[in-house]
């Protein structure tokens, strides 16, 4: 049980009545400064989740890579003395050195997992203690990601956990996990079979009972299993299996909960079965039927609060995707919180998880490092990502790398190593990565993503289906996707379009708009097993114009949606109809004779013009065109169709806005 600890631990009655495992949220009552500030004189108290990039603290609203200090106290009851306890950090971005009572108790580098550290023999029970974490988020050569494209915001932005427990403990200290790792190894309709991993701290040598319970959706005990294990450094693994299993799936996401109980201790997970496969023609199956994936990119933070996400964050993205008709979801760059795969579980969403060796579009950064360290710290930031979500349903694949430039045998060679170790970590899943090159390295990993621009900043969007073709001769033995997505600013419009400029930052949204219809009209989804569309939402990238990289369906905000966002609500969500007028906020217009466009997913659509209606005709799946007509001055529009309807005004001529 999860407890906030809102006051210090002083209260004593409340004490006996601890379980052996408590785990207390430490998000309140931390003091903040930065180190270049030589002083805590001035440390300003904040709470958890946190970021310096995107609240007062910074000036300017500049992007600050530099070291900070987080710093708060804690009161250790008498009555803990002979138990043991532990920090836990859901996130630290990027490198966090953790010290108690000024001294050192150990660090993390890679911004994106969970991490944990035993502080039982730094502290002093009975008494007030002092915490310091510092934090940075510089460059590395060491750490990745050493190429991004999105923010690196700094701060300790998801939960600190305090977890108390007895001496003999399943350990929290293995790879930032519970302790515990579930891998189903033979999925059927008539039953499961897999193995339930415990990590155990306790004296060394010493014989302990370890019992796992797999409990039903209904809540019968499907399996119960109980060994005698020494304590040695090693893996528990007790095998498992379910007749008659309740398989997981998008429209029906069963889940089981695994319990492991070690003496007075006990550690639970919610899990889910189910049987994920490409078949020989290249579609993606669950529990043996076709799934046409249906994706988006999600990047790690919004305009309010950056990257310190909160369940409310979280929960209304979820809506935002699912009601747009999307079954799947990219974690670009690394993990998101365990929030949201709890949320893909529990609705049933498909998740693929990148790892941080990526690529930015910026010609000078260097996405990889020849170095024993760099290689090092990519190999734990795999293992990581792979163990702490690999009880996840949801989670359908591990992303390898995304956009690497170069075909040099070291990176090739540490691309295969990667992909070695995520098959050997995880023999369940599927690997998959995103390129935009030919070569060998789209051999390595199980599936491949292809990230396509073509009639952006190269060729006519025409040219994609020369692309395809070219696909079907030479690549149809790869096992294949796409994914795309350009800019638009919502707002920004012009009259029309013209070619992809460079340096152009606050893109047109017609000009998105123009692209995805585009794309969406010429993908042959024969011959792919999905569609990853980049990105759902703007995100900070301080390196683009204004701030912000404008690529997302929906503004920085999460809240206004673009065109493409109900272009696609209007091709994926058949159960909420779509109803909407293409272009509905660009206010004034030039020239005399315009057309109206509308997305409708119902139907026909009924357009009338200053009252007049006007006929319209079905241009694509979706999306319907009226003729043009000769307007002038203030235009009202209104479309209906069913028990739908949307409106706008619009000027026409020498207009600068709406009366």
């Amino acid at each position: 049980m999860k407890r906030f600890l809102l006051v210090l631990l002083a209260c004593v009655t409340a004490i006996s009545t601890l379980s052996a495992r408590e785990v207390y949220i430490l998000n309140n009552s931390w003091r903040f400064f930065f180190k270049d500030e030589n002083s805590s004189d001035n440390a300003r108290f904040v709470t958890i989740p946190h970021t310096w990039n995107s609240d007062a603290l910074t000036e300017n609203g500049e992007l600050r890579q530099t070291t900070a200090n987080y710093r708060r106290k804690l009161f250790v009851p008498a009555e803990w003395q002979g138990r043991r306890l532990f920090l836990r950090f859901g996130g630290v971005m990027s490198v966090a050195d953790v010290f108690v009572n000024g001294n050192f108790v150990g660090s993390h580098k890679g911004g994106r997992t969970a991490f944990a550290l035993e502080i039982t023999d730094k502290l002093f029970f009975g008494s007030e203690n002092t915490l310091l974490v510092e934090v940075s988020n510089g460059y590395r050569s060491d750490v990745l990601p050493t190429s991004t494209e999105q923010n690196m915001y700094g701060g300790i932005y998801r939960d600190v956990e305090l977890i108390v427990t007895d001496r003999t403990t399943v350990s929290p200290l293995y790879y930032g996990t519970e302790g515990v790792i579930v891998v189903p190894s033979k999925v059927s309709t008539e039953s499961v079979e897999g193995s339930v991993s415990v990590a155990l701290l306790g004296k060394k040598d010493a014989l302990c009972n370890v019992t796992v319970d797999v409990v039903s959706p209904d809540g019968y005990v499907a399996d119960t299993k109980s060994v005698k294990a020494k304590i040695d450094g090693k893996m528990v693994t007790i095998p498992f299996s379910v007749t008659n299993p309740e398989l997981w799936s998008l429209h029906k996401p069963s889940l089981y909960r695994v319990d492991v109980v070690v003496g007075a201790d006990t550690v639970s997970l919610n899990t889910g079965f189910r049987k994920l496969e490409i078949t020989p023609q290249q579609l993606l199956t669950l529990n043996g039927k076709q799934v046409p994936v249906r994706g988006v990119n999600l990047c790690h933070d919004n305009a309010k609060r950056g990257n310190a996400l909160t369940q409310s964050d979280y929960d209304a993205d979820f809506a935002t995707i699912k009601g747009m008709g999307a079954n799947a979801i990219r974690s670009v760059e690394g993990p998101h919180s365990q929030i949201l795969y709890d949320k893909c579980d529990r609705e049933g969403m498909l998740v693929w998880v990148d790892t941080p060796l990526c690529q930015s579009p910026f010609l000078s950064d260097i996405a990889f490092y020849n170095s024993d360290a760099f290689k090092q710290n990519g190999r734990e930031q795999l293992k990581e990502i792979i163990l702490q979500n690999i009880h996840h349903p949801s989670v359908a694949m591990w992303g390898i790398f995304s956009l690497l430039r170069g075909r040099s045998a070291d990176l090739m060679g540490y691309v295969k190593e990667l992909n070695k170790l995520a098959k050997s970590t995880d023999p369940s899943r599927l690997t998959v990565a995103c390129s935009n090159q030919d070569g060998d390295i789209n051999f390595i990993t199980d599936l491949i993503v292809w990230q396509q621009s073509v009639g952006w900043d190269k060729g006519e969007i025409e040219d994609l289906n020369l692309w395809q073709n070219a696909l079907r001769t030479n690549w149809s033995h790869l096992r294949q996707a796409v994914c795309y997505g350009e800019g638009g600013a919502k707002g920004i419009f012009n009259e029309d379009y013209v070619s992809y400029n460079v340096s152009q930052h606050r893109i047109p949204e017609s000009w998105q708009t123009r692209f995805h219809e585009g794309y969406m009209s010429r993908i042959d989804t024969n011959l792919f097993w999905g569609v990853w569309l980049n990105t759902m939402f703007d995100f900070g990238a301080l390196r683009h114009g204004g701030g912000v990289r404008n690529s997302g369906l929906m503004a920085f905000d999460h809240a206004q949606s673009k065109d493409a966002y109900y272009l696609y609500k209007t091709l994926w969500n058949r159960k909420s109809p779509t109803l909407h007028i293409v272009g509905k906020n660009r206010e004034a217009r030039l020239g005399k004779c315009h057309a109206v466009k509308v997305y409708c997913s119902r139907g026909v659509p009924n357009v009338t013009i200053n009252g007049q209606t006007v006929a319209v005709r079905n241009i694509s799946q979706g999306i319907f065109v009226t003729d043009s007509v000769e307007m002038s001055g203030y235009n009202h529009v209104v479309v209906s169709t069913d028990k739908l309807c949307d409106s706008t005004t619009f000027a026409v001529g020498n207009y600068l806005r709406r009366k």
